[in-house]
């Protein structure tokens, strides 16, 4: 059964949080309000923080900086991860990502569905692994990005939780690079 283990240490992680909007400022930005009070909340550090436009090279080119920066572990971006034609944030996403993490969408639909019902049908959310940070892709609102966290990543990103967690296995995302 999972769990926390209160005899390992709290270990904080960096995370940025990029917004994918046409039309928020930073002013206006709830969901992204919602990820730094949430990550903040938590004991984590907010590493960074952009609104981007929902256009599909910038967005891939600012996940790639923040991936080959050393103080950031972690990116939560938020908006984009629908079906009209100007949502292409999970394109950008799986255009970084060495790895994808097919069970995070998956259980973030599950967890939807507890939610909203088959609206969650509509979820592009994605989940994946580049050059030793994780990256996950959440929908625009409110709503879905405290889903997200306190269905999902808060357990995933805190060491103690058990039987096992995404920050216990940071050493390893770039094992491959230091093969002989």
């Amino acid at each position: 059964m999972a769990r926390i283990d209160e005899n390992r240490e709290f270990v904080p992680v960096r995370i940025a949080v990029l917004t994918v909007s046409d039309s928020r400022t930073l002013g206006e930005d709830r969901s992204g309000d919602t990820l730094v009070d949430r990550l903040t909340g938590a004991g984590h550090h907010l590493a960074a923080r952009e609104i981007l436009p929902d256009e599909r090279s910038q967005i891939a080119d600012q996940l790639r900086a923040w991936c080959a920066d050393p103080e950031i572990d972690v990116i939560l971006s938020t908006g984009g991860t629908g079906l009209t034609g100007r949502d292409v944030t999970v394109e950008a996403h799986r255009d970084v990502y060495e790895k994808e993490i097919e069970a995070f969408g998956t259980v973030f639909t599950w967890v939807s569905m507890q939610k909203i019902g088959t609206s969650a049908v509509q979820s592009r959310a994605t989940g994946g692994v580049a050059q030793g940070t994780y990256l996950f892709a959440l929908p625009g609102s409110p709503g879905a990005c405290r889903d997200a966290w306190d269905e999902i990543l808060a357990a995933q990103l805190d060491y103690r939780h058990r039987p096992c967690n995404f920050v216990e296995i940071f050493p390893r995302l770039d094992e491959h690079l230091r093969r002989k």
